[in-house]
């Protein structure tokens, strides 16, 4: 019998999910098929209801499921708990058990290249859901300290609370004092969307070092103005989409308890773009 999973969210057109894992179920004969779900933010209870009824063996939750998510589960893993948020639900006879694969996202491409964050102060741009999860990785990495930069001060002041918790070290800047203090950082980290469809660039780079890391979430396009500009500083670079494919193998890998194809599904997403 064929297997159905999904990604959540809305808007959703825009999601290479699908592509992703299609192309993996075809590659190792899988009789499986991944779609994308509309599911607007006041509906979430009612769609959830409906995928069941389908009986869907495993969604992905995009925004602005993530964190209302969390109340329909029935069990969820420990990153889930700790960040309060789920991006990956396994449907098992309508008990939902949900997962969050935004940390080991996030780390993997940073392990891939063997960057060791122990001690590592961080610039963190944006303090929504994913930089939640970026707070955790660096603390699970056992990084120095976290300066979080973003428009709304007072979401920054939560994020702060949250790292003192796992108990990094934490403080704020304004975006434009971010740009001028950015020398002073290993790891220069964009969470917002300020550089999708490539318009703007979250922070000046002017002061950005040769031995910084800079890694942008956003992955359309490829090439964002961020780090167009900290290429030319010759920084490291981190591209969006590398975190993309880590989470999807791992959500794979969640839902069907193998390994997942990784030249495969890295393909089908570089060919996306």
């Amino acid at each position: 019998m064929t297997k159905t999973y999904a990604v959540i969210g809305d808007p959703i057109d825009h999601s290479l999910s699908p592509a992703i894992h299609n192309s993996a179920y075809l590659f190792l004969g899988l009789d499986c098929i991944y779609i994308a779900y509309r599911i607007p933010s006041r509906e979430l209870e009612f769609g959830i209801e409906s995928l069941k009824k389908i009986g869907i063996s495993g969604f992905n939750v995009t925004i602005p499921h993530k964190v209302d998510m969390m109340q329909l589960l029935n069990e969820a893993d420990e990153e889930c708990i700790l960040v309060g948020a789920t991006n990956t639900v396994l449907n098992n006879d309508g008990n939902l058990k949900g997962y969050n694969t935004d940390v080991d996202g996030f780390l993997d491409p940073i392990r891939k290249r063997k960057i060791d964050c122990r001690d590592s102060d961080v610039l963190l741009i944006g303090a929504g859901g994913a930089a939640r999860a970026i707070v955790a990785a660096f603390s699970r990495e056992k990084a120095g300290k976290i300066t979080v930069t973003n428009r709304t001060e007072e979401r920054a002041h939560s994020l702060i609370r949250f790292a003192h918790k796992l108990g990094l070290q934490s403080d704020y800047t304004d975006l434009k004092n971010a740009g001028e203090i950015a020398g002073n950082y290993k790891f220069i980290v964009n969470a917002t969307s300020v550089g999708l469809k490539g318009v703007g660039c979250p922070i000046s780079t002017r002061n950005i070092k040769k031995d910084a890391i800079v890694y942008d979430i956003v992955y359309m396009p490829v090439e964002t103005p961020l780090i167009e500009e900290s290429k030319n500083q010759g920084a490291t670079i981190i591209y969006g989409w590398e975190m993309l494919l880590a989470q999807a193998m791992k959500s794979f890998e969640i839902f069907l308890k193998i390994p997942a194809p990784y030249e495969a599904m890295k393909l089908t997403l570089l060919g996306r773009f």
